[in-house]
């Protein structure tokens, strides 16, 4: 019986086999397909190195200062499409804050009174925030805008989608009209987008990272929430970003979504007072037991655009305070 089990036991690594351990982890990390050039030198062949990851291909070039640069975004160029207020323009000063210079996209004709503020605290970080107006459904604008800020910056790194329209509607009086611009915005205006920037990483050969705001109404159906077309179109969302992950991700592209759970904004607060009963239920459909402000998803936008999430790609991060976990 002790033999049966000395045999099946699996074999511990001995101080003779550990180099011979080591010598493979090693040749994996400086394996030319890895796209991986790390500094730092050690005196034992298994202590860990120190990097810091500065490209979604993984290109690691210097050591870690202790004060976590992968989550720096200096001189990276980072487009925002649905900007000009809301859950967008706070996102966008804190890709500022990280150091990134930000053009932002939206219809409008212009932007919330916020936005000034916004380019003031730009000024006083040493960056920039631009403000376009553009419907993301015109496609010939949308390429020859996003061509022209790769031109003058000679690089675009990054892109956060949060550009996108909801309707409560039953599903028996959806017009075809309706679900068209639904979907036009929150799916079509997406792809288009993001396609048009990955056009230019290709072309100017740079990696880069892309995130689309989707919602957890994408994998859930909200209970007395009558969303039919907008809760597709976020489900359309997550599962494009997992097909463009697959298709460019050996291009240094990465792409993931952010999906939140119900958000207090400007915009919410009217359908607050037509329906009151609302502000009383929704907390209560998760496990903190309160609705969620715009500047909680901050540091996630940061973190999916950042070298942090260098080998994250093809995933949703659902922020939702549990709502779905249930």
């Amino acid at each position: 019986m002790s033999r049966a089990i000395s045999r099946l036991a699996p074999r511990v690594a001995t101080p003779k086999l550990l180099p011979r351990l080591c010598l493979a982890s090693r040749a994996v990390v400086n394996s030319p397909s890895s796209f991986i050039t790390a500094k730092g030198n050690s005196q034992s062949p298994c202590r860990p190195r120190q990097f810091h990851a500065t490209a979604s291909r993984g290109n690691l070039t210097f050591e870690n200062t202790g004060r976590l640069p992968e989550f720096s975004l200096k001189d990276k160029v980072i487009i925002v499409t649905g900007a000009g207020r809301g859950l967008g323009l706070v996102q966008s000063e804190a890709l500022l804050e990280a150091g990134a210079k930000v053009y932002t996209l939206d219809r409008l004709e212009k932007p919330d009174p916020g936005f000034q503020r916004v380019q003031e605290r730009a000024k006083e970080l040493g960056t920039s925030i631009s403000y376009n107006r553009i419907d993301v459904r015109d496609n010939i604008s949308l390429n020859a805008t996003i061509e022209k800020i790769a031109d003058e910056n000679g690089r675009i790194d990054g892109l956060l989608a949060c550009a996108g329209i909801q309707q409560e509607t039953p599903a028996l009086e959806y017009t075809m009209e309706d679900s068209d611009k639904m979907f036009g915005v929150n799916v079509t205006g997406v792809f288009m987008t993001a396609q048009a920037v990955a056009r230019q990483m290709r072309r100017l050969d740079r990696p880069g990272s892309m995130v689309f705001i989707a919602s957890m109404s994408g994998t859930v159906a909200n209970k007395g929430l009558i969303c039919p077309a907008y809760n597709a179109s976020k489900a359309g969302v997550i599962q494009l970003a997992r097909n463009l992950a697959m298709e460019w991700g050996p291009h240094g592209i990465r792409v993931n979504t952010i999906s939140p759970g119900y958000i207090v904004t400007a915009m919410t607060a009217p359908l607050f007072e037509q329906f009151p009963d609302r502000k009383e239920n929704w907390p209560k459909q998760n496990m903190l037991g309160r609705l969620s402000y715009p500047e909680e998803y901050r540091g996630a936008a940061v973190f999916l655009l950042s070298d942090a999430s260098s080998f994250m790609t093809g995933s949703d991060l659902r922020m939702d305070g549990g709502h779905s976990a249930w």
